[in-house]
């Protein structure tokens, strides 16, 4: 379930994980709205937000809020997942890591549907026009893969090299994007490593002290909080948000998939409506146009 955050921007979009920094994007043709916008994802701040609240409502209705909380605990696993993945990825990609989370929660929304028909649009240009035609409505495409592929149309590129220059473009985007999500994979992989590294310190250090009996349940409660915290923080907060980006650019590729076989197929130059046709392959029937829908 997604809200609107804000109204549909006609913003520059560049894919998180690379150099720039990520906004949303948005091309128009001939006055129609553009396909992307920024929204907030609703599910991931409910699912995680739903998380910590049943936790936090098992352990009120089993015992003491304050036996739960243990600042080494949270040092050990908190500090040790964060500096294994440090360690794992270069400094200059570790430092982007905050972008990345807030990309499982504000995100680009992208209707395929409208964009398959925007594609069609410049088909339409193309066929009656000519695909020089298409020259003059660079300025109002912001979306910069597509304007890449266009003016590489216009200027009378092999389609060979047109759609290997974009399909590489589309190889390295997915590359970015799972190195993103890679971070997030490596964060639930250490913490809990890092809980259980915390509750065997705590073992050594409460078997090391035995001489008052009394004090051992204790240790032991507090030894085991690492391990608690370590599965809590992979399972409601870091692989819950690595799916989350997966999703991302899943979405993402489709419609860059789309614009490629768009790109080529006004390149080529097919009807507008077996370009509609080719594109419409990409989404599930359930959510292709009827004929009633077309027809209106």
């Amino acid at each position: 379930m997604h809200i609107r955050a804000l109204p549909a921007p006609r913003l520059k979009s560049v894919p998180y994980g690379s150099d720039e920094q990520e906004k949303a994007s948005g091309w128009q043709v001939s006055g129609v709205a553009a396909p992307w916008e920024i929204i907030v994802d609703i599910a991931t701040l409910i699912g995680l937000l739903l998380g910590i609240i049943l936790v936090l409502v098992a352990i009120l209705m089993g015992g003491d809020v304050a036996s739960y909380v243990n600042a080494p605990s949270v040092l050990i696993v908190v500090g040790g997942a964060t500096a294994a993945t440090m360690a794992s990825y270069s400094l200059a990609r570790f430092l982007k890591l905050p972008a990345v989370v807030m990309k499982t929660i504000f995100a680009k929304s992208l209707d395929p549907l409208q964009l398959i028909r925007q594609i069609v649009a410049l088909a339409e240009v193309a066929r009656r026009d000519g695909i020089l035609a298409l020259e003059g409505m660079l300025s109002e495409m912001e979306d910069e893969f597509l304007v890449r592929g266009i003016q590489m149309a216009v200027d009378g590129s092999d389609p060979e090299i047109i759609q290997s220059i974009m399909e590489t473009e589309l190889e390295n985007l997915m590359e970015r994007h799972e190195s993103g999500k890679g971070m997030l994979d490596a964060l639930g992989r250490y913490a809990p490593a890092f809980g259980m590294i915390g509750t065997l310190i705590g073992l050594v250090a409460m078997l090391s002290n035995m001489d008052d009996p009394s004090k051992i349940g204790a240790g032991m409660a507090a030894a085991l909080l690492t391990t608690l915290y370590g599965a809590l923080l992979a399972n409601v907060v870091f692989l819950p948000m690595a799916d989350k980006l997966a999703m991302r650019s899943s979405e993402e590729a489709l419609a860059k998939t789309i614009v490629i076989q768009g790109v080529m197929s006004i390149q080529s130059g097919d009807n507008p409506r077996t370009v509609e046709s080719k594109l419409m392959t990409f989404l599930p029937v359930a959510q292709r146009p009827t004929a009633e829908d077309q027809a209106a």
